[in-house]
This record gives structure tokens, sequence and C-alpha cells, in this order.
């Protein structure tokens, strides 16, 4: 009998230690905590971002699984590659998160994006499903622009891609930029692009007319170390792409922590909107994928560095330590987490590979906005297709 007994008090003891696990409630846990961050180096400027930053709870879990589920999406994105159900052209973004959310955190939503093809983060962030942009990925009706923009278009609500010409949206984002000045709404534009990007000629005669005119525009370019396979050393005489604007003021940020990365684009944005003109701002940062999926990654580079860069500065990792470490979640609440978005992708996935492919008909659509209907020579001059804006 004693050891039925035992047996049975074993069994409430640690139906209680469940309990008190799963009961655990926010009061346990803190508001918000102050971090020390990294310095940036600067250029034509007295004072930087800050050295510290404030991040509460609400802030850390909603950075963490906007984090965790571009990762996700982009892991999900090179598995339907391999599968051939997405073709053509796909830039991943993994690695690079917390570029896309850091900045998305310290800017209005009326205020304008424009980046390179590497842009399905930068969708995301801006506020397009996960099954948008997966359904754009196949091809398919539900996709955020109808199927017909796939990896390197992709738009929302200012946000103008998603641009394939290396370079080519930085005059456009000065034009933006542009708009933005005439209109006297106080908003700006970040114009994106890469470290390849940046040798470009246009990028320097955008930058002679953003100073010229005193444009809001945030010039970043995302140096992830290499412009497709080539090493940002043997490309460059100068890596130090924050000086690149030489009259333009600018900063290097460490791309892999959100902290960082939120703090600086914070100070751009307040620079650009206080009427001083543009600023430059580049972010250190990593792919973990090759350039491309026709580029395996490691003919460049050794699997050793990008392990490497993966064990000490992946930037999810960084931020679950953060918050861990500082009580602002616990090690089981950032696991459900996980487990919600990889069930959210999964979902987003089994739509985007059974929406329908927009049909035939639909092609000449939505070339220009709020036109009335026009016809487009389709691919010889017999065929005609009615455009509908």
């Amino acid at each position: 009998m004693l050891p039925f007994l035992l047996l049975c008090l074993s069994c409430i003891m640690k139906g209680a230690s469940r309990v008190m696990v799963a009961s655990r409630n926010y009061a346990d846990f803190a508001s918000e905590a102050t971090f020390e961050i990294k310095k940036c180096d600067l250029h034509r400027l007295e004072e930087g971002p800050s050295t510290t930053a404030v991040m509460t709870r609400e802030e850390g879990l909603h950075y963490y699984k906007t984090m965790q589920t571009i990762r996700r999406m982009e892991l999900k994105s090179d598995q339907l590659y391999k599968q051939k159900i997405i073709r053509g052209f796909c830039h991943l973004y993994d690695g690079q998160e917390a570029c896309c959310v850091g900045i998305e955190a310290a800017i209005k939503p009326t205020d304008h994006v424009i980046t390179a093809y590497r842009a399905h983060g930068f969708t995301y962030a801006r506020g397009v499903p996960v099954r948008e942009i997966l359904a754009e990925l196949t091809g398919r009706k539900g996709g955020c622009v109808k199927g017909k923009g796939g990896s390197m278009h992709m738009y929302t609500k200012n946000f103008y891609g998603g641009n394939g010409i290396v370079g080519a949206q930085v005059p456009l984002g000065a034009g933006i930029a542009l708009a933005c000045k005439y209109f006297g709404k106080n908003e700006i534009c970040l114009t994106l692009y890469g470290d390849g990007a940046a040798n470009q000629g246009q990028i320097f005669e955008t930058y002679n007319m953003a100073a010229l005119w005193k444009l809001p525009c945030i010039f970043i370019c995302e140096n992830n170390r290499y412009g497709m396979g080539t090493s940002v050393e043997r490309a460059a005489a100068s890596t130090d792409y924050y000086r690149r604007g030489d009259f333009i003021p600018g900063f290097r940020v460490d791309g892999m922590d959100i902290l960082c990365v939120r703090e600086a684009a914070k100070f751009a944005a307040d620079y650009c909107r206080s009427g001083k003109g543009p600023i430059v701002m580049e972010l250190q940062t990593y792919r973990y994928h090759g350039h491309s999926m026709s580029d395996p990654g490691i003919s460049y580079r050794t699997r050793e560095e990008i392990q490497e860069v993966r064990s000490k500065s992946d930037p999810i990792t960084l931020l679950k330590d953060r918050m861990v470490n500082n009580n602002l979640a616990s090690i089981e609440e950032l696991k459900e987490i996980d487990v919600a978005v990889r069930k959210e992708i999964e979902e987003a996935a089994q739509f985007a590979t059974t929406d329908p492919e927009p049909p035939l008909e639909e092609l000449g659509n939505h070339i220009y906005f709020n036109e009335p209907p026009f016809e487009v020579r389709g691919p010889n001059q017999w065929i005609r297709y009615k455009s509908v804006s």
C-alpha cells in the first residue's frame, strides 16, 4: 500500500510541476531591458547612433518571430526550388534577417523602401503575408503580384521591389525621395543595394544629385562580403562603403545585431527628416546561401567560414540569447513560437503549390495604375492582350 501511495504522490507532484511551468504568466518576465551595442564607425559625423538600446518584451518577441519566419520561409523556398516547383532566378535572404527587421522597426509604415533582387525579407517585413510571397515564387494567382513578378519583383504599398538590374534601384530611390520632399509629407526613402552594386557609376551620380537637392534618402549598403562570388577585397579598392558618399555623411553598422540596425536606422531617419539631406549607412552582414540558387556558395568561401558566422554571429541566436539571459522570454516560449512559425510556413507552402496559375488572358493586366483599358501586343503582332489597370 505504501509504495502505491508514494507513486500517486510522485505523479501529483510531477503534474503540479507541469502546471507551474505552464501557468508562468507575464508578471514573471521583465517588461524591458537595456543593452550595450557596438559603436558605429563614422564619416563626417560628430555623433552617431546610440550605443545603448532599450528593448521591451513585446518588441523582442515580435522581432524574434519575424526573423524566424523569414528564416523558415527562405529554407522552404530553397526546398521548393530544388523540387523544381520554383523556377528562374531566386536569391535567398537567410543570415541577413536583422537588416530588414531592424530597419522596419525604426521607420514608419508611410516611409518608402526600395531594394535589389534579394527582396523576400523586406517584402515580408513590409507586411506581405508568407503565403503570398511563396505563391509569387511559384507563379500562382494568389501571389503578391498575381504570379507575374517572381522572386525579384515583389511589391506592396510603399515598397517598390525587388529590382533585377544591379544598382538600378538606387536612382529610382532618389526619385522617390524627391517625391517625398516635393509633397512635403515628412516621409523618407530607404534605398538599398549590395556591396557588388556599390561600384556602379549610377550610384555615385545619384549621391551627387541627392546631396545637391538635399533629398531625404538613406542609402543603405548591405555588405554581405561577396558580390556574387567575388569577395569585397578583390572587387573594391576601398571597402569602407559608408565613406563612399564622400561629401555625404555615413556610418558603418553591425548588420547581424537587430538592435544595432534598429538604432542606426532611427538615427538615419531622424537625420533625413530634419532636412539635412541624404546619409549613407553600411550594414555588415552575411548570407548563408550562395548568391543565387545556381551558386552552391562554397567555391569562393569555405564551409568552415559559413559555420563560424552561424555559431558566433547568427542574428536570431543573438536575439534569443539576449531575451533569455535578461528574463524577457523563456526557452519554452520561444520554442512555441518556432513551432507556430513552422506550421505557418507549411500551410503557406501548401497554398503556394495548389493555388491555380494566372490565366493567359490576364498577362497584360496591371501595367499602369488607374488608366483606361488598352491592348498590348503579344509574342507576335497578331496576338493581342487586353490590359486592365
